[in-house]
């Protein structure tokens, strides 16, 4: 009897001690089509031509390139600006990495184009950093990057 007892009490705390419905909320992801309606969105109002991916993701090929085409064990060298679905800027810059070390939408939207290339990659929150905050980023954010694919080794 003493067991069921614990075990009770032990439920009951745990219950009292868990997330609030406010904190669920702020960390339920979106779903597939939230994405999609949102991505579909910021495509219409911004006048891009946009692909849909398989995976899930847009993009839009500005210059296709001509040089090597990378592969998921490829190191490349991107000059890049990633933003929000509302045009705020979170990062840029021009950096070098292996492919495999960076978010899938990455990993799939860079090879879609070669060396010289530009792609500008609409990725939803599933291929990029999901429904919870990464550092600046916002969970179950659409991010769009602009890149140019400066080197492929």
């Amino acid at each position: 009897m003493r067991l069921i007892n614990l075990v009770f009490s032990l439920v009951l705390a745990l219950g009292f001690t868990g997330c609030s419905n406010k904190d669920k909320e702020e960390h339920r992801c979106t779903t597939a089509a939230e994405d999609d309606a949102s991505m579909q969105s910021y495509i219409s109002a911004n006048g891009i031509t946009a692909t849909k991916h398989a995976s899930g993701l847009y993009y839009q090929i500005i210059e296709p390139g001509s040089g090597a085409t990378p592969t998921a064990s490829s190191t490349v060298k991107t000059n890049y600006t990633g933003k929000f679905t509302n045009n705020t800027s979170f990062d840029a810059g021009t950096v070098s990495f292996p492919l495999s070390n960076v978010i899938e939408g990455w990993q799939i939207g860079i090879p879609l184009i070669k060396q010289g290339g530009k792609i500008k990659l609409i990725i939803p929150p599933y291929l990029a950093y999901g429904c919870n905050d990464y550092r600046s980023i916002p969970g179950n954010s659409v991010l769009v990057f602009d890149v140019e694919l400066l080197e492929v080794q």
